[in-house]
């Protein structure tokens, strides 16, 4: 990053997002690299244990904090043999 300071938009809750995703543009003009940080609580108050403020931590695998939906799972093999059923049906 280069040193600005940019604002931060937040939600209805009043919190800023869970994720930064940051392009940055690669010198010989390639595709550029994208940045990952994650929200992280910076402290906690010792009498009602609510968060203090919250910092940004580089996420260097860009997966944490992804959303696993229940439908998006993998496709299902249409060779695999279903869970319950003999392979051979006839006996």
């Amino acid at each position: 990053m280069d040193g600005r300071v940019l604002p931060v938009l937040l939600g209805i809750t009043g919190h800023p997002p869970q994720t930064y995703r940051i392009p940055v543009p690669a010198p010989d003009g390639g595709p550029p690299t994208v940045l990952v940080y994650r929200r992280a609580p910076r402290a906690r108050s010792t009498r009602t244990g609510l968060t203090r403020g919250w910092k940004y931590l580089y996420d260097p695998t860009g997966q944490a904090g992804r959303r696993k939906w229940p439908w998006s799972k993998a496709a299902p093999d249409p060779d695999a043999t279903p869970k319950g059923k003999p392979d051979d049906a006839d006996g």
